[in-house]
């Protein structure tokens, strides 16, 4: 074994104790490992109450690893080969195959943990369990046993297609599939059962999808490092500019999920779940003076050459990070503080109380915070002013038009997302589709004129290694890929538009997105999504791979619409209630029929398509007459240069069609006297 690899092995030893003894402390000290007798439930037996956190964080462990190695391969190690043939580096092929073993233990104790909650679930030994038929039948039932059966199947993919990816995308590819195995396990947890869970459950979904990339970025820079492998200061940089995202994503969740399980403060001090919070903020704050003193000290002794400062500062890093997650395993198995006064069934369902009647001023005012979407709203508008501000400051112009049109999309977001829309909306189906409408039919109209796109690709530099692959350059070979051809064609994007909606809202899925809160999140980001897919071939500001002529736009946009009115006319016509068992649960003591809640909706839906395609009349208009005048200039321009070049009429597109049609003039002409004569 080198000397690099024992260091290796030394750091991971170092990092492993620490979680391990905090992991231990923290579950002794919760309580949670005390054996609790209740009447009609028999004991799991100690194997499964130690079992159990040990196995899930050796989950959490190798899944931040995997996701770490699949990082370091895709995008902090640049891209060899160039544009024409992009290819992985030797350490990048190498970090894949890594992935691989990793992605198979992360499977592996995945499927202990499944064992090991069936049996805490039910209250029976370990060995009853194996040798049983509960396993099998209680998998499919609990919430827990279906997510981490799906975060076995994952895990299992990426471990396989790891150990034959060699291209730069299907890195990528990967990471993105284990980034989607990260989030099962831990939104089946508190997080479903705290006083906000919609709160609660989007806060634990950022949360996890921060720490994994950090925690295992780091540790695979580390070992890098320890390794003395090249591109030591690219890998560092990139890692140290993702991992101050991470940190400020991984405090702000972290905030809103003490707040939404300890609503209030002295709770941090006098319950046990408490205490291990503020254990796990000042490990957070510790991280966060790491992460400084890389930024104002490791970094340039790397670029000076000196690589050990980082590895050894990284190896102490990774080992607190590790004590960390040791500690948060350890807060997941202990029960937070229970509610002062029991919820009522709607809270439960909804996670707030039943909201008054219904009145215009109420649907403006009474505000319903949405985590998930204000999130987005400030990414978005962030980096979209970023950039604009970045063309500013190098002398270049962006329209003020495009950047008031994104903003104005950005609060059409806000409208329907964090006011009163929101609150009624999971009780209403009308105001569910008005909320559906904004977002489907509205909201894409104006961030697609905002051309996003072309913005980004403005602003964002170039690469600064040669051939690789920073984000204008992914940016580039998206809007190329033969997905993204596909998908814009104007008859596959016209058919999400509208098929999606008959599929969702006539069939059982409907029901199930609004009993799951993840559920009515993908619901409405799948509005949005298909909606700005559909505008953005129809009104075609950003570049795209097929542009249609302005003929063709009309003709889609008028074959498209009236789809909608159908949809409203159905629902109207319906005589059986969508959704009647959410509904019949939440249904308001102030309200009307579900039914006849139900034909309002189907109105909103009927009549709402006019604004919107008025809306993209008057865009596409515009676009029309804009072409036409730079058409027109255009063709002027190259008159004068065919003037200047000595007046050949074949490099003026005008004289040669003047030229052309007093030619058939004149052969007309002839003809006609040759019948005369």
């Amino acid at each position: 074994m080198s000397r690099g690899s024992l260091a290796v092995w030394r750091a991971g030893a170092a990092a492993l104790a620490a979680c391990a003894a905090l992991l231990v402390a923290g579950l002794v000290l919760g309580g949670s490992v005390t054996e609790k007798v209740i009447p009609g439930l028999g004991d799991a037996g100690a194997l499964t109450r130690w079992g159990l956190p040990v196995s899930r964080a050796a989950m959490d462990l190798l899944s931040a690893l995997t996701v770490g190695a699949l990082l370091t391969a895709a995008a902090f190690l640049p891209v060899e080969g160039g544009r024409a043939a992009p290819r992985l580096s030797r350490d990048a092929v190498g970090y894949l195959n890594a992935a691989s073993w990793i992605a198979a233990a992360w499977a592996a104790a995945a499927a202990a943990t499944l064992v090991f909650t069936v049996a805490d679930v039910l209250g029976q030994p370990v060995g009853d369990v194996l040798t049983g038929s509960e396993l099998s039948s209680y998998v499919g039932s609990l919430p827990q046993g279906t997510a981490l059966m799906v975060v076995v199947l994952l895990a299992v993919v990426v471990a396989l297609l790891a150990r034959t990816t060699t291209t730069p995308a299907a890195a990528f590819g990967l990471l993105a599939l284990a980034g989607i195995a990260l989030l099962p396990a831990p939104l089946t947890g508190h997080s479903a059962s705290a006083a906000n869970h919609s709160t609660a459950t989007t806060g634990v979904a950022l949360h996890v999808a921060a720490v994994a990339p950090w925690v295992g970025g780091l540790a695979v820079a580390a070992a890098h490092a320890l390794l003395r492998r090249d591109r030591l200061p690219v890998v560092a940089e990139r890692f140290s500019r993702m991992a101050l995202w991470c940190y400020v994503t991984v405090g702000a969740s972290g905030l809103v999920n003490v707040i939404a399980r300890l609503p209030d403060p002295r709770e941090l001090v006098e319950t046990d779940y408490g205490r291990l919070a503020l254990g796990k903020i000042i490990a957070f704050c510790l991280l966060g003076w790491f992460g400084w003193w890389h930024r104002t000290r490791t970094l340039p002794a790397v670029a000076d050459g000196r690589p050990g400062a980082f590895a050894r500062l990284a190896s102490v890093e990774a080992a607190v990070m590790g004590a960390t997650m040791g500690l948060a395993v350890a807060l997941a198995r202990t029960a937070p503080p229970a509610p002062a006064e029991p919820e009522s069934a709607v809270k439960s369902l909804l996670g707030y109380d039943m909201p008054p009647q219904v009145t215009p001023v109420r649907l403006l005012a009474l505000g319903q915070f949405d985590l998930f979407f204000a999130a987005l709203v400030v990414v978005l508008g962030g980096l979209y002013l970023a950039a604009v501000v970045r063309l500013r400051r190098r002398g270049d112009s962006w329209s003020w038009v495009r950047t008031a049109s994104w903003l104005i999309g950005l609060v059409t977001i806000v409208a329907v997302t964090q006011t009163g829309i929101a609150r009624y909306a999971p009780i209403l189906f009308s105001v569910h589709m008005a909320q559906h409408m904004v977002l489907n039919m509205l909201t894409p109209i104006f961030l697609v004129v905002g051309a996003p796109a072309t913005l980004a690709l403005r602003a964002l530099k170039p690469a600064r290694v040669r051939g690789d692959r920073g984000p204008r350059e992914w940016l580039t070979a998206v809007l190329h890929s033969r997905f993204l051809a596909v998908v814009a064609h104007p008859a596959v994007a016209t058919l999400i538009f509208v098929v999606s909606t008959f599929a969702l809202y006539f069939t059982p899925l409907f029901e199930a997105a609004m009993r799951n809160h993840l559920g009515h999140i993908a619901m409405m980001v799948h509005f949005l999504a298909s909606g700005s897919l559909f505008f953005w071939v129809l009104l075609g500001v950003d570049p795209a791979p097929r542009k249609l002529p302005y003929p063709a736009r009309l003709l889609l946009l008028f074959v498209t619409m009236p789809f909608h009115a159908f949809f409203g006319i159905a629902l109207m016509n319906m005589s059986q209630a969508l959704a009647r068992g959410w509904y019949t649960s939440v249904d308001p003591p102030w309200g009307t029929t579900i039914l006849h809640d139900q034909h309002t909706g189907g109105a909103i839906a009927w009549g709402f398509g006019e604004v919107p395609t008025f809306i993209v009349l008057i865009v596409l208009a515009f676009q029309w007459y804009v072409h036409d005048q730079r058409q027109a200039r255009r063709m002027d321009r190259k008159a004068d240069r065919a003037a200047k070049a000595g007046g050949r009429p074949e490099d003026d597109e005008l004289a040669a069609y003047n030229a052309r049609l007093a030619k058939l003039a004149e052969r007309d002409r002839a003809a006609g006297e040759k019948d005369n004569a």
